[in-house]
């Protein structure tokens, strides 16, 4: 739940910045460039990651009550449209950085559908989804999770910087 703050933080600057490029007719491309890789590599391949890797698999050996069951399955699917979304947002990015006249709605419009995804999402997982699945779990089964958790941040770091390296390296 504390990822969920800064990623509200993240979700407050696109916001700002669809404002300003409503105003000014323009997008900060290096602005975009910085905030998918932010929600790439930070929202979806570490929180997301964590969520879908270990506290998701973990979920699958307990009894969950059909509403949280049914909650976890439509926090699976959001992942899903969120990576879609992301896509589609890189992909009008590229098309506005070409001179595409199209592509600045486009961005505007993807821009506008992640910022209000993203806060009814966080809200499910925060409310209606992380405090009543921990009831599932022993007090050794979170801190074994939490340390799974703390493993996998690093090695999601570092697979992201040797790929960053590696790309450099190729060109």
């Amino acid at each position: 739940m504390i990822e969920h703050r800064l990623i509200e933080r993240a979700i407050k600057q696109m916001k700002m910045k669809l404002e300003h490029a409503t105003a000014e007719n323009k997008f900060d491309v290096r602005f975009i460039d910085s905030w998918v890789d932010f929600i790439r590599v930070y929202a979806d391949r570490t929180h997301h990651g964590k969520e879908e890797q270990i506290l998701f698999r973990d979920l699958g050996s307990k009894s969950l009550s059909p509403d949280l069951n049914k909650i976890m399955e439509e926090l699976i699917a959001d992942h899903v449209r969120a990576r879609r979304m992301v896509g589609e947002l890189v992909s009008a990015r590229n098309k506005y950085s070409d001179g595409d006249p199209l592509a600045f709605d486009q961005l505007m419009r993807i821009g506008n559908e992640l910022v209000a995804f993203y806060p009814p999402h966080i809200k499910k997982e925060d409310q209606e989804f992380f405090i009543p699945v921990m009831d599932y779990f022993t007090k050794e089964e979170k801190d074994d999770m939490l340390k799974r958790f703390r493993e996998f941040d690093e090695k999601v770091v570092h697979e992201h910087y040797r790929s960053l390296v590696e790309s450099m390296e190729k060109g």
